[in-house]
């Protein structure tokens, strides 16, 4: 007869399952129903999560679906912002490529899933990112200048100049700062949803992560830990298809990272992600449900990482021309919100040509202006480790600036701002 401790202040005792209170075998929290038959369940049990979807290809909604009928000004703020950040990292990656920064990644695909979760998202929502989800805080308001500042890591970069390019953070956005790592910022992100939930602050977090971060082990650490503490958090997976160079079916078998979501207590939901009329619905509904009932959703974005992972990568090694080519002409996030706006007669090709060109001029003018404005101080290398620096520390940073005055014409000291007196 099977046998169970059952734990008291007193010592132990040997309890029966006849002896317990529990009528039926117990799994932590969940009652199972027991079988004389032994039976394996088969890895294709289930049938595949469907894929939440509205809008076609064509710009139409689809059959079955309903319309949004957003307001005409929310769709046009959508549509600009997602043209703004594809003309951004047009003029960017070409940066990049003329010595002008050191790195750049692009969303080239992936702005429906940025603009349409961000605009659903209460903008003193916490947010937690990888590393591609600038349309995020470009969504709150985080300017040109500042996204040129922080690429550029003049003096006034918010992080000081201290970060690669595109490793954004802003407080007063409630955008954390970029973490190369992968997943790391998954624990931190479950963590501040269950100091919310404590608090019983008015606010979530939103976690975007990419299907190669699910991988992780932090990834199911944070997954178990918002299942088990029901925390208000909305993890977003950027399903891209790719981790860099490692297509999803060999990072898997099962049905995505969706799959994942159930087991560990998530409630879940999987979206077309270049649908921004679904990722919009769904974050929307997502919010609603995390606040009310303080529990964890996961949504996983299908989509498409058209550009190269980062200007580090080269992915014709690994992919084909025609593969990329076929996601960029169907179905393009931008592409079906265009569509959908000159059908309703929101929208016309001048105003296209126009907001793009705006857009350029803005960005390209921003840059000049940006690349006359110092580095940080040097001894910026040193501050903010500590709040007031011990005497190693600057006994090391007065050593640094002794050598660096002594052998001025070794370095590109007139790159940066003067040491304050």
């Amino acid at each position: 007869m099977p046998h169970r401790w059952l734990s008291s202040s007193q010592p132990r005792t040997l309890v029966t399952e006849a002896e317990s209170s529990f009528q039926a075998p117990t799994l932590m929290h969940r009652r199972m129903p027991t079988t004389s038959k032994m039976e394996f369940v088969p890895a294709n049990a289930h049938d595949g999560i469907p894929m939440y979807s509205i809008l076609n290809k064509d710009g139409t909604i689809a059959d079955g679906a309903e319309d949004p009928k957003l307001e005409k000004d929310l769709l046009l703020r959508m549509y600009t912002t997602m043209v703004q950040m594809n003309v951004i990292d047009h003029i960017m990656y070409e940066s990049q490529r003329q010595g002008r920064i050191s790195f750049y990644m692009t969303h080239y695909g992936e702005e429906g899933v940025l603009i349409g979760s961000a605009a659903a998202l209460d903008d003193k929502d916490l947010v937690y990112v990888q590393y591609r989800e600038y349309g995020v805080l470009l969504w709150r308001g985080f300017s040109v200048n500042q996204t040129m500042q922080q690429c550029y890591a003049t003096m006034y970069d918010y992080g000081k100049g201290r970060q690669m390019p595109i490793h954004y953070g802003s407080t007063q956005h409630h955008f954390v700062t970029v973490s190369s790592t992968l997943a790391t910022q998954m624990p931190q992100a479950v963590g501040t949803a269950y100091a919310y939930k404590m608090s019983q602050k008015k606010q979530c977090v939103a976690c975007y992560f990419g299907d190669g971060a699910a991988s992780e082990g932090d990834a199911h650490a944070a997954f178990n830990f918002a299942g088990t503490l029901r925390v208000p958090i909305i993890f977003i997976c950027r399903n891209n298809g790719y981790a860099i160079s490692t297509p999803t079916h060999e990072q898997y078998s099962c049905d995505g990272v969706a799959a994942h979501g159930p087991s560990y207590g998530l409630t879940t939901i999987r979206v077309d992600g270049q649908d921004i009329f679904a990722m919009y619905n769904a974050m929307q509904e997502a919010r609603r449900f995390v606040m009310e009932e303080q529990k964890p959703i996961l949504i996983e974005a299908m989509t498409y990482r058209i550009g190269h992972h980062s200007t580090s990568d080269d992915s014709t090694a690994y992919r084909s021309v025609d593969e990329v080519r076929t996601w960029d002409e169907q179905g393009h996030p931008i592409t079906r919100l265009r569509h959908y706006l000159m059908d309703h007669g929101y929208w016309t090709e001048q105003q296209d040509k126009e907001i793009k060109a705006a857009f350029k001029k803005e960005v390209l003018q921003t840059i000049k202006d940006v690349e006359k404005v110092p580095k940080p101080p040097v001894s910026y290398l040193f501050t903010d480790v500590y709040k007031d620096m011990p005497p190693h520390l600057e006994g090391q940073m007065k050593y640094m600036l002794g050598h660096i005055k002594q052998y001025k014409d070794q370095y590109p000291v007139d790159l940066f701002a003067k040491e304050q007196s």
